[in-house]
């Protein structure tokens, strides 16, 4: 019996040495495929504007875009800018989002925000006035220190004299700086 349990200490000590390695690799390897980006950066990139609000001086425009996301902490919240520019004039839009990690290195957001129309009237690539801003996109981190990132904004009642709103879609390159 005495043997036995001799035999039974050592293969299980045995064991030990064995196995914690496999479980201690795997918790190592789960932490570097950590989804999402924490990455805050700026960027730039095109901005097509969708929609029209059915009057004159609301076609739907193309343009170009300022992109740039603070990550807010450890929280899953970021602060957000976008000014979008047509030839006519810029929608400058603060936003918050929430940010999910839905991949490695790599988020979906939904921003809230506002948008200010520089020159009222005059076509943006999110319609001629200011509004309510809702953002829905994508970001993800293609390098250490560069990232790809698109998304589509509606601004709600954005057109003088319609109630339509605008939809405009975003892409770009980001440059990491944080």
């Amino acid at each position: 019996m005495k043997r036995f349990i001799k035999s039974f200490v050592t293969i299980s000590a045995l064991s030990s040495l064995v196995v914690a390695p496999i479980f201690l690799s795997a918790g190592q390897a789960s932490a570097e495929t950590k989804k999402g980006t924490d990455a805050s950066y700026v960027g730039a990139g095109t901005a097509f504007g969708v929609t029209n609000g059915g009057q004159t001086g609301d076609a739907a425009t193309f343009g170009g875009n300022v992109t740039g996301r603070l990550k807010l902490g450890e929280t899953p919240f970021s602060a957000r800018g976008n000014v979008l520019w047509s030839d006519e004039t810029t929608a400058i839009i603060p936003q918050v989002s929430a940010d999910v990690g839905i991949a490695k290195n790599t988020n979906a957001y939904l921003g809230l925000g506002y948008s200010f129309v520089e020159a009222n009237g005059k076509p943006s690539p999110l319609g001629n006035k200011d509004g309510v801003a809702v953002t829905a996109g994508v970001e993800s981190e293609v390098t250490k220190n560069f990232l790809l990132y698109s998304n589509a904004t509606l601004g709600i009642d954005a057109y003088k004299n319609s109630p339509a709103s605008a939809l405009s879609i975003q892409t770009g390159i980001g440059v990491r700086f944080k």
